[in-house]
């Protein structure tokens, strides 16, 4: 399982905890990593980490699982956005899956002073069609700790078999 754009979330700890071994931590701040790293012990030492841009990164295996909570909504560049959805592609296993979320139509248009795209379900579904299926969808409304609500939409995506091809790496 990949996490994209981790951070310092918290996710990876709950992954190891369930039992989950094969866990890469993706993200383009070093700093955010070596906290990730520090908090985990000697558990980081089961962990894969990624310091490198989503936009250029390419790893050298393949995921049953792909998670990104709000690095995809960054992306507003048409070749940015079709290079993530070729490396996702790629990158997950046919069957595998992909949970994504993004800002929701209605959501921020600037995030962290940086633009942001904004998607609903079916936008999602049409971006990422057709190597994955949409499965499951649902919206959250996310509050900051600014107390400003953020409307999020979150979708689970199963790889199918169609577009697929053979990694380069």
């Amino acid at each position: 399982m990949v996490d994209v754009g981790a951070g310092t979330s918290t996710l990876v700890d709950l992954l190891l905890d369930a039992g989950r071994v094969d866990v890469t931590v993706l993200d383009v701040s070093v700093e955010a990593l070596n906290k990730v790293r520090l908090r985990l012990g000697s558990l980081a030492e089961s962990v894969s980490f990624a310091a490198a841009d989503i936009r250029f990164w390419r790893p050298d295996r393949t995921f049953d699982a792909w998670h990104d909570r709000a690095a995809f909504h960054f992306l507003v560049d048409s070749a940015d956005r079709d290079g993530y959805v070729d490396l996702a592609r790629m990158a997950v296993v046919p069957g595998g899956v992909m949970v994504l979320a993004t800002f929701a139509p209605d959501g921020p248009t600037v995030c962290s002073g940086l633009p942001t795209a904004r998607y609903d379900s079916d936008d999602l579904a049409r971006v990422f069609s057709p190597a994955f299926d949409l499965q499951h969808s649902q919206r959250e409304e996310h509050i900051t700790p600014w107390g400003v609500v953020q409307p999020f939409t979150w979708v689970v995506l199963r790889r199918t078999l169609e577009g697929g091809v053979d990694p380069p790496w």
